[in-house]
Order: C-alpha cells, then structure tokens, then sequence
C-alpha cells in the first residue's frame, strides 16, 4: 500500500494524545488529514479541521479515501467496522496488541468489502517529500529522502535504521510500507513485494525482515521472477533457540521461520541477504549497476 499525497485522510481517535501528536506532524509534511473521529467530541473541530462521531458520518459530511488508527486495542475492531462499512478502501492500524480474534474479524470484513489492511502493530507509510501515515520521522531529512528505492519492513524501528543507511548511501525512497510486527497482517511482505513491483518510481526494494512467520520465505517466492534487484536484512540471526523475541510475529515453527530458512530461500530467489543493514548501499550500488 503505497500513501499519495492527493489521497485524504480520516483519523481515528484523533483528539488522543498519540492522535492531537502525529496529526501535527502529518499535516506538517503534507499529509491531506480533512477529518477525524471522536464521538464524544462531534460537531468540534480539532487540529484544524472537523470532527464527527464515525467514520460513516465523515464519509456523508466531509469525505475520505484512507483511514488511521490511534485507538486503544480492544476498540479496534469497532473502529475498523466503521471505517469499513462506511466505504473506506484503505485503512491502516497502527495499535498493538490487538487481540487475535479481532484481527481476524477486521481482516475477514475488509476482504468481504474490498478493502485493504495495513497492520496492526505498523508503524505506518511514508512517501518521502510527499506524505506520511503514522508514526514514522519521516521529517528527518537525513532518514527520509526522496529516491527510487522501495523499503518493506515488519519493524518501524529497523525500517527507519536501514533508511537512514539508504540516504547515508546516497540513495532515497519511493516509498516505505511498515507492514507490521503481529502473527497476522493485512498486507504482508509479498503483497507489499508485488505493489513495489509495480510501482513505476520504484527501481529497487529492500526488506527488512525478521525470524519468525513464513513472510519472507513467500516474499522469495515472488521475487524470483522480479526484474528489479531486491537487497533484505533479517534481524535474529544470532537469537538462541527457542528464546522469545519482541515481535509478535517472531514465532518460529519447525523449519519455517529460522534465520537460515529465510536466508537460504531468499538467496536462492537471486535476492542479496545482507549481514549487517549498513551492508545495504554497497549491495544496491552492485545490484543497480
């Protein structure tokens, strides 16, 4: 799911610390926010602009084609509902812990109407020198710069590290896509593979992945016949056996979701595997030519 800046955006849960924070900082670089959710604050405005009581009635009042979350974890499904019934197509949640069960509900009705997910536990998209949604830094000139490299990452943090190697490189993104750290995603790496794929401002991909799922090994799967070269770092390379890491979604079952499994299906798909994310402007500059 690539952000565009012409793209309107509804937040939920605006008027929240997290929401009144990142709204600033999204509007701040471009971000079209025209309307935000609050029922106990309807008929307000809030961050310049108006606030309603569901996502249905700011579809009918004010109009909207993306929707983000900044709503407590068992109020997701709720709000997900919301956005989806009132039409929305794109909806991206950024809240952790998010019992499993909704997951599945938000993820069943989203693709029941032709909507799609990014997250939860993302930490969200950037279109450098465009827009962002989120709570990535993406106003860090020296992290986000405007380029042809696309960025997957489970990960915000480790997005952001591989960024800031990006630019340091000499290189810039044409898009950052924060899939999310949880078991289960609306958009996972090969979805988000496949949109970079056919992005035409995209040149080159980097994923940055982890131990845990089978995401990456399916990722591999698409890339093998991609023409555009694909860079990706996997972080747990050095985890011990059966120790529980940080993410959610790092949860290896049998031979599926071992650093080496993920290396090995990578590296046979003709993607470079790199050992360190500072690896990963010299392997792009090799790889581009």
């Amino acid at each position: 799911m690539i952000v565009r800046g012409e793209e309107r955006v509804l937040v939920q849960g605006i008027t929240g610390r997290q929401g009144t924070y990142w709204t600033g900082r999204m509007q701040a670089y471009g971000t079209r926010v025209v309307a935000g959710v609050n029922p106990k604050k309807a008929g307000t405005r809030h961050c310049s602009v108006p606030v309603h009581a569901s996502a249905g009635e700011a579809m009918r009042e004010t109009g909207f084609d993306l929707a983000v979350q900044f709503i407590p974890p068992l109020g997701v499904r709720a709000a997900a509902q919301d956005a989806i019934e009132a039409g929305c197509r794109r909806l991206v949640i950024l809240t952790e812990h998010v019992p499993v069960q909704d997951v599945m509900e938000v993820l069943a009705m989203a693709r029941a109407n032709g909507a799609a997910v990014v997250g939860p536990n993302t930490a969200g998209l950037v279109t450098p020198g465009a827009c962002f949604v989120g709570f990535m830094p993406a106003s860090e000139a020296d992290v986000f710069r405007p380029g042809r490299v696309g960025v997957i990452s489970r990960s915000g943090s480790l997005g952001s590290l591989i960024c800031l190697n990006l630019v340091q490189a000499g290189f810039g993104q044409s898009a950052f896509i924060g899939i999310g750290g949880d078991p289960i995603v609306g958009t996972t790496s090969r979805d988000a593979l496949e949109q970079l794929d056919a992005d035409e401002g995209t040149d080159a991909v980097v994923i940055v992945g982890e131990i845990g799922g089978a995401m990456e090994e399916d990722a591999a799967e698409y890339a093998q016949g991609m023409r555009k070269p694909v860079v990706a770092f996997i972080a747990g390379s050095a985890s011990p056996a059966g120790k529980k890491m940080g993410h959610a979604g790092a949860i290896v079952m049998g031979d599926r979701g071992t650093y080496a499994s993920k290396r090995a299906a990578l590296e046979a798909a003709g993607v470079t595997v790199l050992d360190t994310p500072s690896g990963v402007g010299p392997a792009l500059r090799a790889a581009l030519g």
